[in-house]
């Protein structure tokens, strides 16, 4: 069956001589660079946030497992409306689902208004489910957007290239977390100060160090435990004191979502105005139902959904605990253990750029398969090896995680027609649910069992997408080198 993305329509005259397909045709130029766009605005929210575990449980005073729920809240929020957005397409269009996504990004951005001023943690998190409303609609409507901008058989180099520049709005958010956000916080302040022995913040410290401060240059964590101890006293015997580093330090958070939201605001008049294809069908899709059981009888959609929830939370507890890591068992301070995140994400950019041009002589489930084994092996060096060492490794399951998400979405998208496309795309998105439950699950870990032990979790995330990627090649997947007709 011929779909509008593969259609003789829609090809270019040199796809009908035999001549390899053209990844990004002409005609599609400025539709795709617009909705490439969109993949970086999603990637600034998903890194913004990232941090604001490990702020909000100082500035709140709360246990890491409650901190989680920043990520639980964002990532279920995905969850919650990628069925809804998929309804919107399958109703509207793409172009209209896009315009309503930034609406909802902006409108989730500006609760921090009013979560920071009331210092209160409980609206903040409606904040990032809100937002990620948005978020969900961008991703169920981008995706096969994207993949319906030319040929099939260069679908999946073609979303690969589009999520290539995800990562620049994800290290951009991290930039201006590392740079604006971290030296800025009062609780880093009050941290230097700890780790210097200042007076004002070691009288806070008295009750619990009473025969003097231990020696953080020799003892891991030491200084994570007693800025921490510190802040719950002086919230205990100084609350006005410690309420003004509340009101100053969310009011520094704050600041980058209200920038955000007026953004993603200019995106959605930008899209109201150009003119781009919005690939409606001119018949009506097939009822609800018969698509779902269509979809669940592919066994490359299937497991697809089921490697994409655990890529995604592997992802999201890579990067959120990387900060607690560096922190932790290395003795960084927040803004440096960002820079470590930094890095990470640099090396995430890089390497999507070199898989996107090896998936031109490398099949797309050989090289997930190769790369999810890479992660598994560097994820066992961050749990078993200490300090630095066991930080570097950690770094470099981001140059693993690279290919995913954009790989494993296209397998199991591949050769969908359109109207299976619009909720195979919806039923990803919802995957994406991975990175609520798994971060949370982790955060109780770390509290339970420390923040190195914790990382078995994505370990066994990445053994999944393995196995996903070994049966890809095995069993349904065509080359992913173009052929002639």
């Amino acid at each position: 069956m011929d779909t509008s993305a593969s259609s003789l329509a829609d090809r270019e005259p040199s796809e009908l001589a035999n001549v390899p397909a053209a990844v990004v045709p002409r005609r599609y130029l400025l539709a795709f660079i617009l909705t490439t766009c969109c993949f970086s605005m999603w990637g600034f929210a998903n890194d913004l946030t990232n941090p604001l575990v490990k702020v909000f449980k100082e500035v709140f005073q709360i246990s890491n497992t409650q901190s989680s729920l920043v990520q639980f809240a964002f990532y279920s929020g995905y969850f919650t409306m990628a069925l809804p957005a998929a309804f919107f397409i399958r109703r509207f269009s793409y172009k209209g689902a896009i315009m309503v996504g930034f609406a909802l990004y902006a409108v989730g951005a500006l609760m921090s208004i009013p979560a920071s001023l009331n210092t209160n943690f409980w609206i903040f998190i409606a904040g990032f489910y809100v937002l990620t409303f948005g978020l969900a609609f961008l991703e169920t409507s981008c995706n096969p957007y994207i993949l319906a901008m030319g040929p099939a058989e260069t679908a999946t180099r073609r979303l690969n290239l589009a999520q290539a520049f995800n990562p620049i709005g994800s290290l951009t958010g991290m930039i201006v977390a590392s740079l604006l956000i971290a030296p800025a916080l009062n609780i880093g302040s009050f941290r230097d100060a700890v780790e210097n022995r200042d007076p004002a913040a070691v009288q806070y410290l008295q009750a619990e160090y009473p025969d003097g401060l231990p020696d953080f240059a020799t003892k891991f964590n030491a200084l994570d435990q007693a800025t921490s101890a510190g802040l719950k006293n002086m919230k205990a015997t100084a609350p006005e004191e410690f309420l003004a580093i509340q009101t100053h330090d969310l009011a520094v958070v704050r600041t980058p979502y209200v920038a955000i939201a007026a953004v993603a605001l200019a995106f959605l008049v930008l899209f109201a105005v150009a003119k781009i294809p919005d690939f409606r069908q001119p018949e009506r899709d097939a009822p609800f139902f018969e698509i779902v059981g269509r979809l669940l009888a592919r066994p490359n959609f299937r497991e697809g959904v089921i490697a994409q929830a655990f890529y995604v939370g592997a992802q999201i507890t890579c990067w959120t605990f990387v900060i607690h890591y560096g922190m932790e068992q290395v003795g960084l301070t927040l803004a440096q253990a960002q820079n470590w995140n930094i890095a990470a994400m640099v090396i995430f950019l890089i390497s999507r750029f070199i898989c996107t041009f090896l998936m031109h002589y490398v099949s797309a489930g050989r090289l997930l398969a190769l790369f999810a084994i890479a992660a598994v092996g560097f994820t066992l060096g961050a749990i078993l090896l200490p300090g630095k060492t066991g930080l570097i490794c950690l770094v470099l399951v981001s140059a693993c995680m690279s290919l995913m998400f954009p790989t494993i979405y296209g397998i199991a998208l591949k050769d969908l027609p359109e109207e299976e496309a619009k909720l195979g795309s919806a039923g990803l998105i919802m995957a994406i649910v991975g990175g609520a439950v798994l971060p949370l699950l982790q955060g109780k870990f770390i509290d339970e069992l420390g923040v190195r032990s914790s990382f078995y979790l994505p370990l066994i995330c990445f053994v999944v997408i393995a196995l996903f990627g070994i049966r890809t090649f095995t069993k349904f997947e065509r080359p992913a080198v173009a052929t002639d007709h």
